[in-house]
């Protein structure tokens, strides 16, 4: 389970803890959907999951204009404004590589500024996710949309699964005892 082997580079690392970080997509208006696994590297490895994407200005006090035109008549007339824009990506840490194999708990230290930012495949995802206890971080953190982030990794994870009735059944006897609500 090592970045060599992740589907698609998606971001870089540009704000970092060890429960959260920020990411810069690759591309404008491209980063990675909600719920999606996503993992840093080369190390250390840290795994998470997209909770918030923004697309925003570069400049802090220059807001973008509306000019009633689509995105392709802009980028013929006024490509300079594209260049002035980012999409950000933000990802609750909820787990790590260690020499164990992957850990579902925070990780020593947070990534590294200009790590790169992967998917994580569908192994990883697997092994991530053999049970419910990677929700526990998703709800303990009140930041976060826990309710809506729950449901679009438990379909990823289950997605991963070839959509598996039995691991989906585990799984919700699993959040029935992490949410007892």
């Amino acid at each position: 389970m090592d970045c060599v082997n992740s589907t698609e580079t998606v971001g870089e690392v540009i704000e970092s803890s060890t429960s959260e970080f920020l990411a810069e997509s690759r591309e404008l208006n491209e980063g990675p959907s909600f719920g999606t696994f996503v993992k840093t590297g080369p190390e250390p490895v840290i795994y998470g999951l997209v909770f918030n994407s923004t697309t925003h200005s570069l400049e802090p006090n220059r807001k973008p204009r509306a000019y009633g035109k689509t995105e392709a008549e802009l980028r013929l007339e006024q490509p300079q404004i594209f260049e002035l824009l980012t999409t950000e990506f933000a990802v609750v840490v909820f787990g790590h590589l260690s020499e164990r194999g992957p850990e579902r708990v925070l990780p020593p230290q947070p990534p590294r500024i200009h790590d790169f930012v992967y998917t994580c495949d569908e192994a990883e995802v697997k092994a991530l996710t053999v049970d419910g206890d990677f929700v526990r971080t998703i709800l303990g953190r009140p930041a976060l949309p826990a309710h809506d982030l729950i449901i679009a990794a438990v379909q990823n994870a289950w997605h991963a699964r070839a959509f598996e009735m039995p691991y989906m059944v585990s799984l919700g006897k699993d959040l029935c005892r992490l949410v007892r609500d």
